[in-house]
């Protein structure tokens, strides 16, 4: 590997309005402090962080790529040309972990191609996070993103990953616009069966933070407004 070129550090945020360095470890900050070019999702949330994180950095200094809905696959080889020049760059998330449930992992498969080291920074994951608080099968689960909008298809793949939670023995994760939390988890009420396990993991990391398991029986009786908060589901059937 040639050693003048610069690393991608995947620089990991926090999940919600916490002090950074309450759920960061210095080691984020120190990367942060020596770094001035940043790969973000959204250039005004990335520099509040930045500049919170490390009040001293001047932010003019800044080199910020955009890497959005919005971005052409064909621009992501030019934000790694500052690594190929000897300067390290930052790849940041906007909540979590870059590269996970993010489109960071297109710029990180990019980094290997290029022969350009990685180097992945410990933080917050709300799924391992929610998986590790939820009792479930910690051995073997599987990510599925988010649940198809249509009514029928988001009912055939609700009643899809229960039928491999119980094959597989394998936990299903699964995520939802937080303004229809609520909603899901009615479905979930609705569609699953009683004695299935469903676990949600709410405001993961901030003072609201609600982490609970309990069958569809349950949750029937003590179902809570999940409104507008970030939220991981999963399910099992044991």
């Amino acid at each position: 590997m040639n050693e003048k070129k610069g690393r991608l550090y995947l620089i990991p945020t926090t999940l919600g309005d916490t002090e950074p360095l309450e759920v960061l470890p210095i080691s984020v900050k120190q990367t942060i402090d020596n770094i001035n070019t940043f790969i973000v999702e959204n250039e005004k949330t990335a520099r509040r962080f930045i500049k919170k994180i490390s009040p001293e950095k001047p932010q003019p200094a800044l080199k910020i790529f955009l890497l959005n809905k919005f971005t052409e696959i064909a621009e992501l080889p030019n934000f790694l040309e500052p690594c190929l020049n000897g300067i390290d760059v930052g790849l940041l998330s906007e909540a979590g972990c870059p590269g996970v449930a993010d489109p960071g992992a297109d710029v990180v498969k990019i980094a290997h191609s290029k022969n350009i080291k990685v180097v992945p920074l410990v933080g917050p994951s709300s799924i391992l996070m929610a998986i590790m608080g939820s009792g479930m099968n910690g051995q073997s689960f599987a990510f599925n993103g988010y649940l198809p909008i249509d009514k029928n298809e988001r009912k055939n793949e609700i009643k899809r990953l229960e039928r491999l939670s119980f094959e597989l023995n394998q936990s299903q994760i699964f995520i939802e616009t937080p303004y229809r939390n609520n909603k899901i988890l009615e479905d979930l009420t609705i569609i699953l069966n009683n004695s299935t396990s469903i676990c949600v993991a709410c405001d993961i990391t901030l003072p609201t933070e609600f982490i609970k398991t309990l069958t569809v029986e349950q949750w029937k009786k003590n179902m809570v407004d999940l409104h507008k908060r970030p939220t991981i589901f999963i399910i099992h059937k044991f």
